[in-house]
């Protein structure tokens, strides 16, 4: 089963100006679809090639990992972001100030996990499905919470062709303009199905 290159829910510039549209159309349409094509052509006639990409991420190693999980991961960072954002759903809301103490106090911790990232990656907020339990982990390059047996429910690119156009080397500015711009709904769904599939 070949992977998917997914149409975008927002228009290419809808979220300026926290990101511009030039950075979108060079993110999106080069780096994520560049992902996705060498992914195809790595996993065609392989063990992989009948597999769902979560399947493909949780257990490949080497090339088709790299490009396989950076496909997955750049498609679930585009649907983390919305032009304008909802309020947090009540039962997302109440599980991170369980977890976290308080909404602001996990807000503030993810965003200064992003900023403190060393060099290329991500940050994600994941849940263990069998404890339930939430963390903020880092990952390195194309690294995914996949591979840890996590489920992911947010994260931000904090590599820098996600926002060196519009920021240069002022990833705080982007990373605190980025809090601005999540689609809770979309974490929610996430949650919810996670808690779902492992009941």
């Amino acid at each position: 089963m070949a992977l998917s290159f997914p149409k975008l829910k927002y228009p290419l510039a809808a979220l300026e100006p926290f990101i511009s549209e030039r950075t979108m159309d060079f993110h999106y349409n080069r780096h994520f679809q560049n992902y996705v094509k060498t992914a195809n052509e790595l996993i065609e006639k392989t063990y992989y090639q009948d597999k769902e990409i979560w399947q493909i991420v949780s257990t490949a190693v080497g090339p088709i990992f790299n490009n396989a999980a950076q496909a997955f991961n750049h498609d679930f960072f585009f649907n983390c972001m919305i032009p304008q954002p909802p309020l947090i759903p009540s039962r997302l809301s109440e599980e991170l100030s369980r977890q976290f103490r308080s909404t602001d106090i996990f807000l503030d911790a993810f965003q200064k996990s992003a900023v403190s990232n060393f060099g290329a990656g991500w940050t994600w907020l994941a849940m263990d499905p069998m404890t339930r339990k939430m963390s903020i982990i880092n990952t390195s390059n194309a690294g995914t919470p996949l591979h840890e047996a996590l489920y992911p429910l947010l994260c931000i690119d904090i590599w820098e062709h996600a926002y060196y156009l519009d920021y240069q080397n002022r990833r705080q500015d982007y990373v605190a303009r980025f809090m601005n711009h999540i689609d809770w709904n979309f974490v929610a769904r996430q949650f919810d199905e996670c808690l779902s599939k492992f009941r």
